[in-house]
């Protein structure tokens, strides 16, 4: 599948469904504290170190969420439909078409980047690339969040809310995801796994990564030496 095949169906599954979508998990971060708390301790890890990307960011409910903790963000998604939503509940904030794979923002110029459970839909063999985009638009230092469900096999959604669109969303593993990172040239920061919920109808442990983009090594020599 090339980038253009699954970037297209994927668009095409939010635009088709964004307002079901929307409307079913408008309470879901309200109903998540681990995830909320997971949320506020990213935030104070960026602090006030500059600008925030949320990428795959939907209906905009994390951005905001991430805006009252006092990060400057903004979201990205590929689907105009959940932008549209987004933008309408979310009027003081900014948000943008495109594609985290190809980023329109300068070489490190974020203090973080937030992928929360955006990442579900890229092939295993784009992931890589992936990882390397968001290490390319990270400073030193910034902070990378990605949030997906833990698994092997991948869950197929058919004709949802009779809509007549179908995708595939992606379960990885949590020890391999932190590999791909660190191969991308990030360091792991924190790893954590919540075992399924079937109150919150998930039949999956649901994983969250931190990671950061190292700052430079200072040079070798002894402490306090100057000359």
């Amino acid at each position: 599948m090339t980038d253009t095949d699954f970037l297209t169906a994927t668009r095409a599954f939010y635009d088709a469904v964004a307002d079901d979508y929307a409307d079913q998990f408008r309470e879901n971060l309200a109903r998540m504290p681990l995830e909320r708390a997971l949320l506020a301790a990213y935030a104070e890890l960026v602090g006030d170190a500059g600008p925030v990307a949320d990428l795959g960011c939907g209906p905009g409910r994390t951005t905001a969420l991430l805006a009252s903790l006092g990060l400057s963000v903004f979201g990205l998604d590929l689907s105009e439909g959940m932008l549209a939503i987004a933008r309408r509940e979310n009027p003081g904030l900014r948000f943008e078409q495109g594609s985290m794979l190809d980023l329109d923002i300068p070489d490190g110029t974020l203090a973080g980047a937030v992928s929360w459970y955006s990442s579900i839909h890229t092939p295993a063999d784009r992931l890589p690339a992936l990882f390397a985009e968001f290490h390319r638009v990270l400073a030193p230092g910034g902070h990378l969040l990605l949030a997906f469900q833990a698994g092997d096999a991948p869950r197929r959604y058919d004709n949802p809310w009779g809509r007549p669109v179908s995708l595939d969303f992606q379960r990885r593993r949590p020890e391999h995801m932190a590999d791909l990172l660190t191969a991308a040239g990030f360091a792991l920061v924190s790893r954590t796994v919540r075992e399924a919920d079937e109150a919150l109808a998930e039949p999956v442990p649901q994983a969250c990564l931190i990671a950061r983009r190292p700052r430079a090594q200072p040079a070798a020599g002894f402490p306090g030496d100057r000359r």
